[in-house]
Order: C-alpha cells, then sequence, then structure tokens
C-alpha cells in the first residue's frame, strides 16, 4: 500500500505533536525572535527599503523555509551579508523590480537544489566567502556610519570610504549629527559589552537590549534624531508586475539575480554546515536545504520582500536557547507575524541611528581580523585571496568582485599543484639524462625550458617523461620543439624514454 507524501499542514501538525515543543523550542523560538526582530528591521532599513519588508521576510523564512526539510534548526531570515547588494539593486532598478529580482533568484535555488548542486557549494574557496564576507562588512560599516548620524551615504563602496573623514566634520558641526552619532554609539557600547554583564541580565539578547535601551533614551530625552518609518504590513507588500519582470531581460538584472541566488546559497550552506557543528541532532541535507531555501526567496519575490539566507547569529541563538525541533524557527516566524500585525507602531518609535549601530557591529564581525593575520602567517596564498576578494567588493561590486575572487583562488591553485621538478643524471660517460616528475602545466613552463636549455648541447640527452602525473597540450608541444632544436644543434638527437 502506498502512502501519499505528508502535505505542509500535516508536517505542521506532526511537528507541534512533538514532545520537545513544550518547552525547549517554545523557550527557544522567543529567544530567536527576540534576536531576529531588531535585525530584521534593521537590514531592511540598511538596504534602503520600508522596514515591514524586513519583517515579512523573517516570517517567511521562519513559517515557510522553517516547515522544510533540510537543517533542522537553522534560521532563516533577510541578513546582513546582502544588504549592500540589495541596496545597489534596489538604486538600480527601484523597489518595484525587488521582488522579480528575488523571485527568480528563488527559483533558480529551486533548480539548482532539484539538479542536486547544493553539496558542491562547499568546494568553494573558503578563502573567497569569507572575503565576500569581509568586502561586504567593510561596506557596510562605512554605510552605515552614515546613518548613525542620520546623514547620506555616498554611493559607491569606495565613496563610501573616501568620505569618512569629511563624515567626522559634518557630524562635530551639526547638534543634530553629533546626537544622532551619539545614539549609534551608545547602541555599539551596549552590544560590546553586554556579554560581561550577569547571567540573568544577558536573559534579554543583545541587540534587543541595545535597541530598546537608544529608543528608551531618545523618548526619555526627546532627542530629535531620525525614526523609522512606518507604512503597515499589507502597505508595504509589493506584488511584482509585468513592468518589474521586464526588467528581468537586462544583463545587469541578470548578473543581480545571479548575486542573489549564489551568494545566498553560499551563505546559507556554509551556515548549515556551522550550524551542525554546534548540535548533536540530524545533520543537514544540503540539496533539501538549498530547495527550502529557494522556496522561501520564491515567496518573498512574491510578495516584494527582501531575499532570505540563513542566518548563523539567529541559528546559533537558536541552539544555544535548547531548541531540539523545527518548531523553535517557525514560532518565531509566528511571533514575528503577530509584532508586525498587532504593534506596528512600536517601530515607528526605533531611531535609525540605533539600528545602524546595530548593523555597524554586525560589519565588524563579518570583517576576519585575526583569522587574517593566522591565515597570513600559515597560507599565505588563502591571505591574498581573501584580502583581494574583499578589495574587490569594496572598489567595484559585490558580484563582480566574487568574481574575481574565484578567479584568483582558480589561479593560485592551479598554480601550486602545477609543481615540476627536474632531476638531472650525469654519470660523465653515456648520455645525460633528465628525469621530469610532477605537472607539467604552462604555468611553470618557463622554469622548465630554462631547466632543459641549460643542459650541454654537445652531449646526447635521454628524457624520461615517466614521472609525469600531468603533462598539457603546451608543455608537450615546447618539448618537442625543444628535442627537435637541440637534435639540429647537438652531436646526438634527444631520445624520450616514455610518456606522461
Amino acid at each position: 500500500m502506498q502512502h501519499s507524501p505528508a502535505s505542509p499542514l500535516d508536517r505542521a501538525r506532526s511537528l507541534f505533536r512533538s514532545p520537545g515543543v513544550a518547552r525547549h523550542d517554545f523557550a527557544a523560538s522567543v529567544v530567536v525572535f527576540l534576536v531576529a526582530l531588531p535585525l530584521c528591521v534593521g537590514v531592511a532599513v540598511a538596504s534602503g527599503v520600508p522596514a515591514e519588508l524586513g519583517l515579512i521576510t523573517g516570517i517567511v523564512g521562519g513559517i515557510v523555509t522553517g516547515l522544510l526539510p533540510g537543517s533542522s534548526l537553522q534560521v532563516s531570515g533577510p541578513a546582513a551579508g546582502l544588504t549592500v547588494l540589495v541596496y545597489e539593486a534596489v538604486q538600480e532598478y527601484g523597489i518595484a523590480a525587488l521582488g522579480a529580482l528575488v523571485l527568480a533568484a528563488g527559483i533558480l535555488q529551486l533548480a539548482m537544489g532539484a539538479l542536486r548542486l547544493g553539496r558542491f557549494f562547499r568546494a568553494i574557496s573558503v578563502a573567497v566567502v569569507e572575503g565576500m564576507l569581509a568586502g561586504i562588512g567593510l561596506v557596510l560599516i562605512a554605510g552605515q556610519l552614515y546613518a548613525m548620524a542620520d546623514l547620506e551615504a555616498p554611493a559607491s563602496g569606495l565613496g563610501k570610504i573616501d568620505g569618512l573623514p569629511g563624515l567626522l566634520t559634518d557630524i562635530f558641526g551639526s547638534g543634530r549629527a553629533l546626537t544622532a552619532f551619539g545614539l549609534g554609539a551608545g547602541t555599539i557600547a551596549v552590544l560590546v559589552l553586554w556579554r560581561r554583564l550577569p547571567a540573568k541580565v544577558r536573559v534579554v539578547p543583545a541587540p534587543l537590549a541595545a535597541v530598546a535601551l537608544a529608543t528608551g533614551a531618545s523618548l526619555l530625552f526627546s532627542l530629535t534624531v531620525a525614526t523609522v518609518e512606518v507604512q503597515g504590513l499589507l502597505d508595504a507588500v509589493q506584488m511584482p508586475d509585468a513592468a518589474a519582470f521586464g526588467e528581468l531581460a537586462g544583463v545587469g538584472a541578470i548578473g543581480t539575480v545571479l548575486a542573489f541566488a549564489l551568494i545566498a546559497s553560499a551563505e546559507s550552506l556554509f551556515s548549515a554546515a556551522a550550524v551542525d557543528r554546534l548540535h548533536d541532532g540530524p545533520r543537514t541535507s544540503y540539496d533539501k536545504e538549498l530547495i527550502a531555501q529557494g522556496a522561501g526567496n520564491t515567496v518573498c519575490g512574491l510578495l516584494g520582500a527582501l531575499p532570505m539566507t540563513a542566518v548563523i547569529v539567529r541559528s546559533a541563538a537558536n541552539v544555544q536557547a535548547g531548541a531540539r525541533t523545527k518548531a523553535s524557527r517557525v514560532l518565531h516566524g509566528v511571533w514575528l507575524l503577530l509584532f508586525a500585525a498587532l504593534l506596528p507602531a512600536a517601530l515607528g518609535l526605533i531611531p535609525v541611528a540605533a539600528l545602524a549601530g546595530v548593523l555597524v557591529h554586525a560589519g565588524c564581525k563579518l570583517v576576519p581580523v585575526r583569522q587574517l593575520a593566522q591565515l597570513w602567517r600559515e597560507h599565505r596564498g588563502e591571505a591574498v585571496v581573501l584580502a583581494v576578494t574583499a578589495a574587490a567588493i569594496v572598489s567595484v561590486s559585490m558580484f563582480e568582485g566574487v568574481l574575481i575572487g574565484l578567479a584568483l583562488a582558480i589561479i593560485k591553485t592551479a598554480w601550486e599543484t602545477s609543481h615540476v621538478h627536474v632531476e638531472v643524471v650525469d654519470k660523465g660517460a653515456g648520455p645525460i639524462r633528465a628525469h621530469l616528475s610532477g605537472n607539467a602545466t604552462f604555468l611553470r613552463l618557463p622554469k622548465l625550458l630554462d631547466a632543459l636549455e641549460a643542459l650541454p648541447q654537445d652531449r646526447p640527452i635521454e628524457l624520461d617523461l615517466a614521472g609525469l602525473r600531468h603533462l598539457d597540450h603546451a608543455c608537450r608541444t615546447s618539448l618537442e620543439n625543444w628535442a627537435a632544436r637541440h637534435s639540429a644543434e647537438g652531436t646526438e638527437p634527444v631520445r624520450v624514454a616514455s610518456g606522461g
């Protein structure tokens, strides 16, 4: 007898009948909700879209992606890692086209998951991924420093960094800017110092505490600072229309879709690997997790919301709070929905400078300063790939910077694996024997030819290629040309002992 596959409703019912829901998952869901709330709002504001769209993405990440198979404990929602790319897309194509871009990225993720490509994301160079996050972090920090002062940031990454000296002048030249910046700096101070407080106090997540304290200070002292603009959950939804889908025909839009899909997928699957190391429960099915992320982004695209990824901060909080099943992440989405539906006016009290402070702190975590120093001592080539990727993202763009990093990583790997060694045996009588070993590729061709051309021209030479694991076309052709030239100029021809 065949059983029909369980529907999402059936899965939800079975999930909430799990005995783990009663205590552990319920408590964990509240913790994750409190961590996610300020981050959802902050990422949306930094991306140049209504705050409600960040909450919608968090809701979809909890309720839709949370119910699907893949990773059992990691939590999805809007991520700081995509803020820069989303902001650029909104500035280039408009907020009306955002849904179409995210929808296309979600469909692409579904296709990649169906083709079982999820596991291949583990083959991406870690240095490129860390360089990508570092570049995002640098642009995010630079941009949000302006937002902390209620000032508008320059458009380009280099412009943001070049304008920092002028930003200091503007801050100290304006009482309002100085007040806002002080509020943002205080938010960062709370985030940094929160871990040093007693455990009873740290029950409240640091981001929520920092934003709540900044909001309270703003209201208590009647500070003149910019606050989050509120327009209502349903009013913020902008389903893509025909004109929005028409934007996808351009080359730039296609590049943005690819960047959304690839970066979101890589960040989600790397997060899954990290979360798996935090618990002893079921391991992640990478292809199913990629499908779950694609389904979530498809729904977000239909609602005109932000793209989602799995977020390590929320996921780690979920595990550390004692979550046992998927119920915790689904419930966190329910709490976000209830907050957005019942308390939307509360968003309008939050100072933008406080949210900017949260994102500056998040951006600092994306820049691996300590890891880079250690990487430079142990794997200098990887450190160069990381630094170049980050610099390219800051100076050019997200997508092109990642491509530059990947190309450099491939070149580095090819260079490191294409070692060729020439061992010359000259017994004084008879032919000189040259034994070649390793991988003879065009990258090492100058070294190889220099060694062979340094051999005596008036002696017979026996070339032994048996030790070569790989001999590419360029090296083979050059060796044949060298042998023919030596045979013409020398007293004896070159003999090839064996091929590789």
